[in-house]
């Protein structure tokens, strides 16, 4: 599951690159809008992951940086945290 966690991040960030290559050269014309409107939509989702998942970041000793990676990974990174009854166990 880690693996693919970290894949999924990887990919997410690789997409970011993409739009933000796509922001300062752009592509011809259908693919630069369909570029745009998927980070847009993406980005859209990201905001509603910080929004919804907030709550559980509470007791997160970085909880700012952790909302700058769900921005950045989304779901992925959301997964990825502990539950807080594993990261006692884990101590």
């Amino acid at each position: 599951m880690k693996f693919i966690l970290g894949l999924g991040k990887a990919l997410t960030v690789v997409f970011w690159w993409i739009v933000l290559v796509n922001l300062f050269m752009p592509q011809p014309v259908p693919i630069n809008l369909l570029i745009n409107a998927a980070g847009i939509v993406l980005l859209t989702l990201h905001v509603l992951e910080v929004l919804f998942f907030n709550a559980s970041l509470r007791g997160r000793s970085h909880r700012w940086f952790d909302r700058l990676q769900i921005l950045l990974t989304g779901i992925f990174h959301v997964m990825s945290i502990p539950k807080p009854e594993e990261a006692s166990s884990r101590a």
